[in-house]
Formats: C-alpha cells, structure tokens, sequence
C-alpha cells in the first residue's frame, strides 16, 4: 500500500509541474523552477524503478549531472535576460 502512495505520489508530482510549465509561462524564473520540479519526479521514478529490479544506480548519477548542467544553463539565460532587460517577463523582449 505505501509502495502505491508513492507511485501516485511520483504521478501527480509531474502532472503538476507539467500544468504549471504550461500555465505559466510569463517568466522565465517560473518556468525554469517548473523544469526542476518535473527532473526531480523523473529522478524519484527512476529510483523506484531501480530498486525494484536491482539494477545499478550509477545511472541515476549521470542523470544528476545532467539535471544540474541544465539548471546551471537555466540560471545563466536568467542572469543574462535580467541583465539586458531587466526583468524576466517573456513579454518585454522580441527573440527575433
């Protein structure tokens, strides 16, 4: 039973951050904290799975890596938008 409550736990944790991905989509700080709520449930599957059948975690530390270079990268077109535009509304700025 407290197997299901995590499954339906990990579930809902990436519908929500794929609704608010979604729904909001004004900033980019928003949207950025949305991305690492869905890696964080990605990454809480993959550890169920992977102690469900045994199989070695060093996978989920090359996820991790990758997890983290991708909020780096984040954080520095944050850094860069509040920089040159002062704000990061989505709006304010033309990407042609």
């Amino acid at each position: 039973m407290m197997i299901m409550n995590m499954w339906i736990t990990i579930i809902i944790m990436y519908i929500m951050g794929n609704m608010i991905f979604v729904s909001k989509h004004k900033h980019l700080l928003i949207v950025l904290l949305s991305l690492e709520f869905i890696v964080l449930s990605i990454f809480f599957f993959l550890t169920m799975i992977f102690s469900y059948i045994d199989y070695d975690m060093y996978m989920l530390m090359v996820f991790l890596v990758f997890s983290v270079c991708e909020g780096a990268l984040g954080l520095s077109i944050l850094v860069c938008m509040i920089r040159t535009h002062g704000n990061d509304y989505f709006q304010s700025f033309n990407l042609l």
